[in-house]
């Protein structure tokens, strides 16, 4: 068994964190073959995207209250037996029907990942050391989507799209096999919750009452809004668009990743220094700036394959600042039911996400324009979500922690 502190814990749990990029990723420069190898229009291609999300987003519901009940590994492992299962499916579908269906079902199994490995991290490190184990994590999983659609695409030049949904599969048979051996339980017996249908509907309600934790959910949910944007449109953009070759695309979303990578580096070298709060004002900013300058230069005309990939990176700089730092602040003060807490920023992220991404593709022009409108959106969103509700909310509840403690000295 590996210790729960060591790096290969570490490497292992931000592998099935990365399931959910990995499976979208990885089959991004195929999107344009399936419209006609499933005989499909670009909304119902893009749909096998937004179901995933979708099923993503409702199952976190379930994955939070049990894994909170009978323990991380246990629900983790079922999770990750249907998504083993499901990438079979996708590879066997016929029709775009069938396969929106068990994209549908590879979400429900792979949901499990990013929900319990943030939290496993959680009951590991603590509320505050977990921020910058989930930058570095962050920093290690962004290694899976840069290389993702590269070798998607290069697989297209070889074999059929099925066979990106077979690596998948057994992608995760293996994760599975080493969560089942190596990986221990890390949900101590005090912090076991019930499975009470009244029990769940209290926490739940808690949270929700929690501005602190609306706060940095919404924040977090509409940056990653804004990744899911470019997710969803940059395929057709720079294929169909600006003529980019399928086997060429993962090169450019690479570049992209590594803006990623770079700001969750950054997240977590200077996240103990400045503290949370000083990394969102950063990491919007950044957010709403790059977004901003995307939709200004296809609104007049300016459409240039590196300006789109350049303002793209210093948003994806942002998304690397802002998500882990959101994602520990919003399960922090929550010990006791860090897995339902985690589950309904998840939930709340993928549902966003989900809705953004079938606006984007219902409203595809065949230009940038669209999808720049949401990533800028979404920026300012993120922005508006750290100053109208997580820095009053913060700065309240360090001003009554500071009265509390003056009257005990006192």
């Amino acid at each position: 068994m590996f210790l729960p502190t060591s790096l290969a814990t570490i490497l292992i749990l931000a592998s099935v964190v990365a399931l959910g990029p990995l499976s979208t990723d990885m089959y991004l420069p195929a999107l344009p073959r399936l419209t006609t190898e499933l005989n499909a229009s670009i909304d119902q291609v893009q749909i096998t995207l937004s179901i995933f999300f979708g099923g993503f987003a409702v199952a976190q519901l379930l994955y939070g209250p049990l894994a909170d009940r009978f323990g991380r590994k246990s629900v983790l492992l079922g999770g990750l037996f249907l998504f083993t299962a499901a990438s079979f499916g996708c590879a066997t579908a016929t029709t775009i029907e069938e396969l929106i269906l068990f994209r549908f079902l590879q979400a429900l199994g792979a949901c499990g990942g990013p929900v319990l490995g943030r939290t496993m991290i959680r009951d590991i490190y603590g509320p505050t050391q977990s921020a910058r184990v989930l930058s570095m994590m962050g920093t290690i999983m962004a290694l899976a989507p840069a290389v993702a659609p590269i070798v998607g695409g290069y697989m297209l030049l070889v074999f059929n799209w099925s066979a990106i949904f077979i690596f998948l599969g057994v992608y995760g048979a293996i994760v599975t096999l080493i969560i089942m051996f190596k990986v221990q339980e890390s949900l101590q017996p005090e912090n076991i919750s019930s499975l009470h249908p009244m029990s769940i509907l209290r926490n739940y309600n808690q949270l929700l009452h929690s501005r602190i934790f609306l706060g940095y959910t919404l924040c977090c949910s509409f940056i990653f809004s804004g990744l899911f944007s470019f997710l969803s449109g940059s395929s057709f953009v720079l294929i169909d668009f600006f003529g980019v070759p399928e086997a060429n695309y993962g090169f450019y979303f690479t570049a992209v990743v590594l803006g990623y990578m770079s700001g969750a580096q950054f997240s977590q070298r200077f996240g103990s220094r400045f503290g949370i709060n000083k990394i969102l004002i950063i990491g919007t900013s950044f957010a709403t700036v790059s977004g901003s300058a995307m939709l200004l230069a296809s609104l007049l005309e300016i459409h240039n394959l590196y300006w789109v990939i350049g303002c793209q990176v210093f948003f994806m700089m942002a998304v690397g600042m802002v998500m882990p730092q959101t994602m520990a602040g919003a399960m922090g003060p929550f010990s006791k039911m860090a897995g339902t807490a985690s589950a309904l920023l998840g939930f709340t992220q993928s549902g966003i996400a989900a809705i953004v991404g079938l606006i984007v593709g219902h409203n595809h022009s065949g230009t940038p324009t669209v999808m720049a409108a949401s990533i800028s959106l979404m920026g300012i969103l993120s922005l508006a979500s750290y100053w109208l509700i997580i820095r009053p909310a913060t700065t309240e509840a360090e001003s009554t922690l500071g009265k509390l403690t003056d009257k005990e000295l006192s």
